[in-house]
């Protein structure tokens, strides 16, 4: 079987394990086979991918930065990206708020179920955000595996060495054959995909169960659609600049099915670009730069889900929603969809940025907590589509294909 038809099995049968493991076994039983069999086997596949982000981003970055020659060209290219993202991030908050408005889970939910509320963290500051792409070590840059530094290390990495012309030929020759190492060792890795997302799948229903998402869940329903609709506003946006949307998506479907699984943008990565280039043919140059640069910072699904639970806990605690409220969950949301971590769980710590800002209760952070692993996978699934049709847009902007 093809590699996405393996991944899509085990996504199922992890699913149906899932639930015949969460009816038929005790709590006890399921909590110690939860810890002993299913996590480790899933946290080992996850760092195993975690492996090679690092490394093939990169590399990645230098061999395209030094393949493209022009400084012009990718200044070109981060400004059209950067438009890319910041106006599809718009219409997924769009989105997010809008579905939450309309359907108004938080009028459904009682609060007896609130627990303890975590402590709010300080809002976010642009310029600060800003100062923080800049790394003091790029070494500590890279053992960290602070992507946004990592990129703006590889980026002064690349343009020096056009500039030092032939000097820089050994070093680039080191890159490109590290680079060679990394693919090879990430083909190896991904032959144990298959098992990893069963485990990981598999551990998300056995423990959670239906209870919790009774009791929400017209909020998982409503976040979920409007991932879906999010998804088909890139159909299509691919559709209206001829980009072949139906080729697009059989042609990354791996990676979309790999980032459900496992609801880490960053350990998608890999096989993204793989199947960038490989599978739907963007040039190598292109897919280098635009596939990690999306990774750090194209999150549609974190735009919906800040957009989406803001108002959802303002109904919860009848808050009246103003225009004032609106516009700021909207503005904060935006600069934190580009500053949330690529792992999972990180929607869930940044939410306190977000209702900080806007002086909303944080108690209903505690309640949504115990769902956000079931809707982790879609909008991961998301960050992933948006980041990939962004990169496949630049593609046709650039009249590359």
């Amino acid at each position: 079987m093809k590699l996405s038809t393996q991944i899509f099995v085990a996504l199922i049968t992890g699913i149906i394990a899932g639930f015949i493991i969460n009816l038929t076994m005790a709590t006890d039983s399921v909590a110690w086979l939860d810890q002993n069999v299913l996590t480790p086997v899933g946290q080992v596949f996850l760092r195993l991918i975690q492996f090679v982000v690092v490394p093939i981003v990169f590399t990645s970055l230098i061999i395209g930065l030094t393949s493209v020659k022009s400084s012009a060209q990718m200044a070109r290219y981060s400004a059209k990206l950067v438009s890319l993202y910041v106006a599809t991030a718009i219409v997924a908050l769009f989105i997010g708020m809008g579905m939450s408005a309309i359907l108004q889970p938080g009028e459904t939910v009682s609060l007896a179920g609130i627990g303890s509320a975590p402590e709010a963290t300080e809002s976010p500051s642009l310029i600060n955000w800003l100062v923080s792409l800049v790394p003091i070590n790029p070494f500590e840059a890279l053992s960290t595996a602070n992507l946004l530094q990592i990129i703006f290390a590889a980026l002064l990495i690349g343009i020096a060495s056009n500039l030092v012309g032939d000097q820089s030929k050994p070093f680039v020759s080191f890159i490109q054959s590290l680079h060679s190492i990394i693919e090879k060792i990430i083909s190896i890795v991904l032959r144990a995909a298959p098992i990893g997302i069963f485990a990981l799948i598999a551990s998300v229903i056995a423990t959670q169960g239906l209870d919790l998402v009774a009791q929400l869940a017209l909020y998982v329903i409503g976040l979920i659609a409007a991932i879906f609709v999010m998804i088909g506003f890139y159909y299509l946006a691919l559709l209206v600049f001829g980009a072949k949307p139906n080729h697009f998506f059989r042609s990354f479907s791996p990676a979309f099915f790999l980032a459900f699984g496992t609801a880490s943008s960053n350990a998608t990565l890999p096989l993204s670009m793989e199947n960038a280039e490989k599978r739907y043919g963007m040039p190598k140059d292109l897919a280098s730069f635009s596939i990690p640069f999306g990774t750090a910072l194209k999150r549609d699904g974190a735009a919906i889900l800040q957009g989406f639970n803001a108002l959802f806990v303002a109904q919860l605690f009848g808050v009246d929603i103003t225009l004032s409220l609106i516009v700021t969950v909207f503005v904060s949301a935006l600069i934190v969809s580009f500053s949330t971590a690529g792992v999972p769980g990180a929607g869930i710590i940044m939410m306190t940025t977000v209702l900080g800002a806007a002086g909303l209760p944080l108690e209903g952070i505690a309640l949504v907590a115990g769902v956000d692993r079931l809707s982790d996978g879609f909008r991961t699934a998301l960050n992933v589509v948006g980041n990939t049709s962004n990169a496949a847009l630049l593609q046709r902007w650039e009249k590359r294909q």
